[in-house]
């Protein structure tokens, strides 16, 4: 338990049950699946939300029986409801910041660029700072000061309405359908045609790119090892994850946990995964072999047919040929953050040479002689 984070829950609460509540398709605020999320990452030790709680009558039940605080901030006449809650939580956090210091972990539920500064501030406090806002409500000011950013929207156990926007694009496939006769009856079954594929859209959507994942990741790994010394453990590269993109989550790519994404990575020779100092915390690197081998190769290969028909390659348009002969070719994924430095990194392997030509105005490579 002395090792656990601990954690304090603040929330803008008008900001989060109206955007929920305008985004949603007026289903109501839930508090729950944002508690869940935090007893994964450390004990919450103080949970207070701030509003007029007379226009919350309902949420105000809910949120007593989580063991929420409510703190009052009651509308006065000629006076900003809005910004005496900001005000309040703000000053309240940062008071707690100074006179609790095992508290490591200071939770924002709000959407409101406006707490952009205390984000700042808590930070330079040396706390860890968590965001919570519902993803169309959420100024793209306030994600990126934070250490971590989860939406409400992606929280396990957030139940979202089917979104509108995406029936129209769900309907485009029902358009061969137009040469059939014109009759009244088939009209008002169309729109239950168009809404049986709508499942397939919205349930894929969330789900990014895999090739951008493993772009990502491999970046990341090279990067920390050659920026430090000392193993990159899980737990390290999550982190580092985290610090370049705080919205950043493994159940956008459809894994449950970030060690899964990792074993499947690893499964496709992106990383490499060893034992690491602690148990479920692996060791991880990038592979020595395997498919960078099979792209120097690649490299070498291409470079000897073009140059045997004209001399020397130049490095400009090279990358095409590869991705000719070898489509899913990409050094980003073999932890180079460019075509030069992979044909750098080539070149000191021997593969092929590589020098600059002021003539040419680029880099000219020749195939390895013998």
């Amino acid at each position: 338990m002395d090792h656990e984070d601990r954690i304090a829950l603040f929330l803008d609460y008008e900001n989060l049950a109206l955007g929920a509540r305008e985004h949603h398709g007026g289903r109501a605020f839930d508090f729950r699946p944002i508690a869940d999320a935090l007893a994964e990452r450390g004990r919450v030790v103080v949970r207070r939300a701030y509003a007029d709680w007379s226009y919350f009558d309902e949420d105000r039940r809910m949120l007593t029986r989580s063991h929420v605080e409510l703190i009052e901030i009651p509308q006065r006449m000629g006076a900003s409801r809005k910004n005496a809650a900001d005000i309040k939580m703000a000053v309240d956090a940062v008071e707690l910041a100074f006179e609790r210091g095992y508290i490591s972990t200071f939770v924002i539920c709000t959407g409101d660029s406006d707490f952009t500064p205390l984000v700042h501030k808590l930070r330079e406090l040396n706390k860890r700072v968590i965001g919570v806002g519902v993803e169309k409500s959420t100024s793209a000011l306030l994600p990126p000061a934070c250490d971590e950013f989860l939406y409400y929207d992606r929280l396990e156990g957030v139940d979202l309405p089917p979104v509108r926007g995406r029936r129209g694009r769900a309907s485009r496939p029902a358009e061969p359908q137009q040469p059939e006769p014109t009759a009244v009856e088939p009209t008002p079954e169309q729109p239950e045609q168009s809404e049986q594929p709508e499942s397939s859209p919205a349930a894929e959507e969330p789900v990014r790119d895999a090739d951008a994942l493993a772009v990502l990741v491999a970046q990341t790994v090279a990067g920390l090892q050659g920026s430090s010394e000392g193993e990159v453990t899980a737990s390290r590269l999550k982190r580092t994850l985290l610090r370049k993109d705080p919205t950043f989550s493994e159940s956008d790519y459809g894994f449950r946990t970030f060690g899964e994404l990792l074993r499947h990575l690893a499964g496709h020779n992106v990383v490499e995964l060893a034992e690491g100092p602690a148990k479920g915390d692996p060791e991880v690197s990038l592979p020595e072999h395997g498919d960078q081998e099979v792209a120097f190769a690649l490299l070498r290969t291409v470079v000897a047919e073009l140059a045997a028909a004209g001399g020397p390659v130049a490095l400009s348009g090279l990358k095409n040929q590869l991705r000719r002969a070898r489509p899913e070719f990409s050094e980003k994924k073999l932890g180079y953050r460019s075509f030069l430095q992979f044909g750098k990194a080539a070149a000191t392997a021997g593969e092929v040479t590589l020098a600059w030509s002021a003539d040419a105005d680029d880099y000219l490579l020749t195939p390895r002689q013998g």
